[in-house]
């Protein structure tokens, strides 16, 4: 994969760990953003906090809860770079991204004394990491974050492309900014508590660049769907690592979403109208999964794509324990979410779909029969 090194001195100065191991002993791979930023993955990666912490420099560490062990150590790590750190808990998942998180985010930077100078850093799941982003691009109009999700949804989703936000009542991430890290720190044994419903629930977004990019990532799975499912197969990192690049390689050309980024939103539109629905009661991972299968059903039933990648969405998914149906609520209040999409212009709605695996396009104002027909196959169980 273009873009992709393992990290040495000559690659952005590797961190000693105290034991006389570096960054390139450790096995960190890097994956550059742009230019702009790296994504560090591999056991020992909090190592390359030190490179954003400097002395007196003030810190705000701001975490989902249950994570106290994780916690402590960049605490550690930021005493040892001689910055001075603070930490802030937040609640976990979706509850995170609400106004009134924000607002006390806001309040403990301001009782803190965070200068433009500052770092905010966000431990977690992609709610966590969302929440930290928006709040440094909105303190003082913009101070730096690193973030170090703790999840598999969080790293190959979240985390990396400079997206943050928060959740209003009439809908998802409606409320944001582009704001991109200074770094994305992410060590795979730190996703070794995760629940495993949980961690599945990630593997939606990396099947996700499988279909629109990488198809060596929907080969791996294929090859072995238990391993995928396992936080410590060495198969993990490497789908890790091709998500990232995916993403990567899309961000580095369009930051805002003004043209190509729209890709990496295959299957959100529905997706987002699921958790809308829902009251954010299914995970993320659960409603891309069937979002994708929304969008493939759509895109046969529009002429642009084969049956053969409609069945292997299916065939993929189900194999690592994703959902492929839903049949929680009728047409109509999923319709109306749909509309309060951000991908919507006016009463248009847009679709990402595929012609073939690798291809995506933009589907702009499909019949409302054809999406009816959509749904109807998505609900049968």
């Amino acid at each position: 994969m273009t873009g992709s090194t393992q990290d040495g001195a000559q690659n952005h100065g590797a961190q000693d760990d105290g034991d006389g191991q570096d960054a390139a002993s450790l096995g960190i791979r890097s994956i550059s953003v742009g230019g702009r930023y790296g994504v560090h993955i591999g056991v020992g990666a909090l190592t390359r906090l030190a490179e954003h912490v400097s002395e007196g420099r003030r810190v705000m560490v701001i975490h989902q809860r249950g994570r106290t062990d994780l916690v402590a150590e960049v605490v550690e790590a930021v005493r040892a770079a001689g910055g001075e750190p603070h930490v802030h808990e937040v609640p976990d998942a979706e509850a995170a991204k609400d106004v009134r998180v924000l607002a006390g985010a806001w309040g403990a930077l301001g009782q803190a004394g965070f200068t433009r100078n500052d770092l905010v850093v966000g431990v977690g799941g992609g709610a966590a990491t969302d929440l930290a982003g928006f709040v440094a691009a909105s303190w003082l109009r913009g101070v730096d974050v690193v973030q170090l999700p703790t999840s598999l949804l969080g790293v190959v989703d979240a985390a990396v492309g400079g997206k943050t936000g928060i959740n209003t009542a009439e809908g998802k991430n409606l409320v944001g900014a582009f704001h991109e890290p200074r770094a994305v720190l992410c060590d795979p044994t730190w996703m070794g508590s995760m629940a495993r419903a949980d961690f599945v629930s990630g593997l939606a977004e990396v099947i996700k660049c499988g279909f629109i990019a990488d198809p060596a990532i929907l080969k791996l799975v294929e090859a072995d769907p238990a391993a995928a499912c396992e936080a410590s197969a060495p198969v993990v990192s490497e789908l890790i690592a091709r998500a990232v690049q995916v993403k990567a390689d899309v961000v580095e050309n369009d930051l805002t979403e003004a043209g190509i980024r729209e890709i990496l939103n295959y299957g959100h539109t529905f997706a987002h109208a699921i958790e809308q629905v829902e009251d954010y009661r299914w995970r993320h991972g659960d409603a891309v999964a069937v979002g994708m299968i929304f969008a493939a059903e759509l895109a046969v039933r529009s002429g642009v794509l084969g049956q053969d990648v409609l069945d292997r969405h299916r065939t993929v998914l189900s194999a690592v324990g994703l959902p492929t149906s839903y049949a929680g609520s009728g047409w109509e209040p999923l319709r109306r979410a749909m509309g309060r999409d951000k991908k919507a212009r006016g009463a248009t709605l847009r679709f990402i779909v595929l012609s073939a695996v690798g291809s995506p396009q933009r589907l702009e104002g499909p019949d409302e029969q054809v999406l009816i027909e959509a749904f109807e196959a998505v609900a049968a169980p």
